[in-house]
């Protein structure tokens, strides 16, 4: 009759946390870091959908339960859905937008990028004027899990 000692347990568990971990590192070592090119391409979909204040081109950039944080002290949009519903209000007002982007680094799955963006509201008739740093996540299909903006009005 075999005896399973504590010694066995530990060297079972540590074999299967091993495992576990070798598994958990293929995973993440299977994903494609985000290149420069692939940042570029989603920043072109950004401009094409704030542009023509599209919101749900928008939505469709993010992943289903993406964050999306505007304001760093706001609760963030959260999914899609909301994604959708505030580029839906927020590029109502909104006409003649003209957005350009550069990446400034790309790092595994995160990418920075600096943005402006210049736009007239309709209902006052102002001209407004953008300039704002995109820090994104993705996820290995190349859409974002998060955003987080700041951006800053010209006086």
């Amino acid at each position: 009759m075999s005896h399973f000692t504590i010694r066995d347990a530990i060297r079972w568990g540590s074999a299967l946390t091993a495992a576990a971990l070798l598994a958990l590192y293929a995973g993440l070592a299977s994903a494609e870091p985000l290149t420069t090119a692939a940042l570029e391409k989603w920043l072109a979909g950004y401009e094409r959908a704030w542009e023509s204040r599209d919101p749900a081109r928008a939505a469709e950039l993010f992943t289903p339960n993406a964050l999306y944080r505007e304001m760093p002290f706001e609760a963030p949009k959260a999914g899609q859905a909301g994604i959708r519903e505030y580029w839906s209000s927020v590029t109502a007002d909104q006409r003649d937008i003209n957005f350009k982007s550069q990446v400034v680094a790309v790092n595994g799955q995160t990418g920075v990028a600096h943005w402006s963006a210049i736009f007239t509201t309709p209902s006052t008739g102002a001209r407004v004027e953008l300039d704002g740093m995109f820090l994104l996540t993705f996820d290995a299909n190349g859409r974002c899990t998060e955003l987080r903006e700041w951006w800053h009005l010209k006086p």
